[in-house]
């Protein structure tokens, strides 16, 4: 009886022109290489492109310093949301402001596109500027408060909020004739958006993590006859596109 040998092959290998390299911060990449390599990082690694520079922000996350407080601002924009007809809350989605920069807010709201707001979606992305957005940062030496800025400056970005955790503030900037203004809170301590009407905010409430207070000065604002308008405004817009 003869005997047949099977030599088992080699499984193939991707070449290594086909491979992705790992994300890595500091490099320097165009946006179509970053998103290639994004798409094929690892679930955890949240990244991204601030000026031409790959910036990799990995676990661990913080609870009291991060985690807790984002889940606090996107509960308080998505009330916003479900009352508002025509915005949209988003929570670390993949923003494409330029060709230099792809960033993934912690938050932001974003009046649609069919409804007369200033950003576009494309391959299920969004392409420009959100109306507004929040970031969780842990002090002013934060990046958040440095490139990033500016590029949200840069590209439209109309108010722009920043919760800095380790100095217990919160700082919100309005654009006003291509600059950020800080805006300081009103005689009532309250912060009122001047893009989103009723979306008020006590930030004194939101730093103590006292949520009823927060979610009151919203319904309070939600009252109002200037959201009530800005949501027959925003139908308006629709209806005019159909």
């Amino acid at each position: 009886m003869s005997t047949v040998f099977f030599q088992s092959l080699p499984s193939p290998v991707t070449p290594i022109a086909e491979q992705a390299p790992p994300l890595q911060s500091g490099d320097r990449l165009t946006r179509d290489e970053f998103e290639r390599r994004y798409s094929v990082a690892p679930s955890h690694i949240r990244a991204e492109l601030v000026e031409g520079i790959v910036y990799v922000m990995g676990p661990p996350v913080s609870e009291q310093y991060h985690a807790i407080p984002h889940g606090d601002f996107v509960t308080w924009m998505g009330v916003y949301k479900i009352y508002t007809p025509g915005v949209q809350l988003y929570d670390n989605a993949t923003v494409r402001l330029d060709s230099d920069n792809e960033f993934q807010p912690d938050a932001a709201l974003r009046i649609l596109p069919e409804f007369g707001g200033q950003s576009r979606t494309r391959d299920n992305f969004i392409d420009g500027a959100p109306e507004l957005v929040a970031e969780i940062a842990a002090s002013s030496a934060s990046y958040d408060l440095g490139e990033k800025l500016k590029v949200y400056r840069r590209a439209g970005v109309r108010e722009y909020v920043v919760w800095r955790t380790w100095d217990g503030a919160i700082d919100w900037f309005s654009l006003q004739a291509g600059q950020y203004v800080p805006q300081s809170p009103d005689q009532q301590g309250l912060h009122k958006s001047e893009v989103f009407p009723g979306l008020w905010l006590d930030p004194a409430a939101m730093l103590a993590g006292n949520g009823v207070r927060v979610i009151e000065v919203l319904q309070q604002g939600l009252a109002t006859a200037e959201h009530a308008k800005f949501v027959t405004d925003l139908a308006t817009k629709f209806r005019s596109l159909e």
